[in-house]
């Protein structure tokens, strides 16, 4: 980290911080970036990025790799997080309106997302994954993601994270709840998840936001309402060692993925690559036509049966990850351009669980 930035050294205290009230935007993002916490711009009174400059809009490019955040310009959301004074004063100066963004996984945080959506309860056993429910369990009055939570911490015999005042606590605008918390140690990282995911959620309308994902500051305020901090902790406890086995429990953790053997390098021919597309293409061809449907087109699902076996076809060796997440996230965008972090999300599981079962196609290596 270079001198100019804001990460707290021995001896120093970061900027005053959000104390309960609404902070300009600009001295928030330096209190967060004097913890140590990466922080990019949200659109003016929105909770989710701006839109990308117009080359990073045309090019669909990996944002790992784009040049646009080394050279201070925000495109790509958390991606872009930095805790570096300059680029922060100058991207709050050139938008004082803007929000105020946390990268959870370069923060080394992690932060339990408690929905409380108007939506429909599914069965029981989607409830908590990995965990039956005894139909004599009474589930009357259940309706949110602060039930399944508190049900999930009585099953462990464990205090409810929602009423966890050791903790940085932030009340959203829809009734939500954010538990932050801080990673023991930054060797184990865990994915970010939805708990509407059939793949890797810990509780329903519980999400998980951590690497790969970001977490609107609080105190930042949008035109639904603002984040606003409960109680008088204001930083992250770290994250209780029950939750830290429940997410492990459920998938949550991320394993690097072992370097093939040089002795035995995975091709890359043309023929290859043309066999994983015949099935993969027609998978993309049902995401790209769900931009042709406002609602009701199972978007999320088709997204990410692309996602998983594009991400078993990377695996076992048909395609590039870099090319195909491109490719992903150039269809996913157009079908739906406005919930961009969404889907890179659901593209970042679905090639990461994808990739734990590679598919080999018959007749090829």
């Amino acid at each position: 980290m270079n001198e100019d930035s804001y990460v707290r050294r021995r001896g120093e205290t970061p900027p005053s911080g959000p104390p309960g009230r609404v902070v300009p935007p600009l001295a928030l993002a330096r209190w967060c970036a004097g913890n140590g916490w990466p922080v990019h711009p949200l659109a003016p009174g929105r909770k989710t990025p701006p839109g990308n400059c117009p080359n990073c809009k045309t090019q669909h490019h990996d944002p790992r790799t784009c040049p646009c955040p080394r050279a201070g310009r925000p495109c790509h959301g958390f991606h872009a997080g930095t805790t570096d004074r300059h680029v922060i004063d100058s991207w709050w100066t050139t938008s004082p309106d803007s929000g105020v963004g946390v990268a959870c996984g370069p923060a080394d945080l992690i932060v339990i997302d408690i929905d409380a959506h108007s939506a429909p309860v599914p069965d029981r056993s989607r409830l908590l994954p990995g965990i039956p429910i005894p139909d004599a369990v009474d589930l009357n009055g259940l309706a949110s993601g602060f039930d399944t939570m508190a049900l999930l911490a009585a099953y462990r015999q464990q205090a409810d994270p929602a009423q966890d005042t050791t903790t940085l606590r932030v009340r959203t605008p829809s009734g939500g709840l954010h538990v932050w918390y801080r990673l023991p140690t930054p060797k184990i990282r865990y994915r970010s998840s939805a708990g509407s995911s059939s793949k890797v959620a810990l509780a329903w309308q519980v999400d998980v936001r951590a690497e790969g994902g970001y977490i609107v500051a609080p105190t930042t305020r949008t035109r639904q309402g603002t984040y606003a901090p409960l109680g008088t902790v204001r930083l992250p406890a770290p994250l209780p060692a029950w939750l830290a086995n429940e997410l492990a429990r459920t998938g949550h953790i991320l394993k690097p993925r072992p370097t093939p053997p040089a002795a035995a390098p995975r091709p890359h021919g043309p023929r290859r690559a043309q066999t994983a597309h015949r099935v993969l293409d027609p998978l993309l061809d049902e995401v790209a036509r769900c931009g042709t449907v406002s609602e009701g087109a199972a978007f999320t699902e088709k997204l990410n049966r692309a996602a998983f076996t594009a991400g078993g076809l990377a695996a076992a060796g048909h395609l590039e990850e870099s090319v195909i997440r491109d490719l992903l996230t150039a269809t996913a965008h157009a079908a739906r351009p406005r919930q961009t972090s969404h889907n890179e999300k659901i593209i970042h599981d679905g090639l990461a669980a994808g990739a734990a079962r590679p598919l080999h196609l018959k007749g090829r290596p």
